[in-house]
Formats: structure tokens, sequence, C-alpha cells
């Protein structure tokens, strides 16, 4: 089985932006744990990020011919307005997990709306980098799941 973890927007400076509310863990560090766990868990794990939105949905396109069998995706800001990041995601025929580092529902009035929260299958936020070590778990278990 083979999950795919998509970080958008500037969470390639995990480790030196804003550390009280992302922490000081950085991209590279979440990318090992992730796929750490994934050797735990028998599955192969894919870790990408980009700055360039047109190159997150060429990813998501591309995932969508591997047939991956779970998405993970940390949007950044793309979360609250990328309509095209969504339909993008809405092509996908296996589980989405939206994950945050920080919760969203606590911080400023515009990070409350996720534009991708309708067409995933849960969301997880503010548990730092266990976010997306819950995501991971909760995107294999959705994957494993009898039809």
């Amino acid at each position: 089985m083979k999950f795919l973890v998509l970080n958008g927007i500037n969470l390639n400076m995990f480790g030196k932006r804003d550390p009280k509310q992302y922490g000081t863990t950085t991209l590279a560090q979440i990318d090992a744990q992730l796929l750490a766990l994934g050797a735990e868990l028998s599955v192969e794990v894919e870790c990408f990020q980009t700055n360039f939105e047109g190159e997150m949905a060429e990813r998501i396109h591309r995932a969508h011919g591997e047939g991956v069998d779970g998405v993970l995706i940390n949007a950044g800001a793309w979360t609250h307005y990328s309509y095209g990041i969504r339909d993008a995601l809405a092509i996908l025929q296996c589980p989405i997990i939206e994950v945050h580092m920080s919760n969203i529902h606590a911080r400023e009035a515009f990070r409350h709306h996720s534009v991708i929260a309708e067409i995933a299958r849960g969301q997880i936020a503010g548990f730092g980098v266990d976010s997306y070590l819950l995501g991971l778990r909760a995107a294999v278990s959705a994957a494993r799941a009898p039809a």
C-alpha cells in the first residue's frame, strides 16, 4: 500500500516559522517520522512539499494515476481558499486526511474554514507532529477497512 503526504505553501519553513504555533521540528524531521511509522505499519510513504499551487495539483493528478491508497494533506494557507487543490483532491478515489500542526479553529477567523474538509475523510489539527502521525494511522486504517 502506498500513502502520499502532501505539504503546501510555507510548510518547508517548519522549525523556523512561528515556533509558538508550529514548534521547532523541521519538515525533514516530520517526513522521517512518517517514513518510520510507514515501515512500522508495513506501508510505503512518499512525502512531497511545494510552494507552487499548480505543482501541487500536478502531484495530486499523478497520485490518481498511480492509484495511491491514501493521502494526508496539510495544504497550509491553501486550506482556506484553494478550490483548485480541493478539486484536484476530489478526483482521488482514496481516503484523504487533512492535517494541521496547529488548531486552525483556535486561530484567526479566516483559518477556521477549510475548503478541503468536505471531501476529506477527517481532519486532525492541533497536535503538532502527532497530527501527521495520527493522520497516517487514520489513512491506513481507512484504506484497509472493507468497502
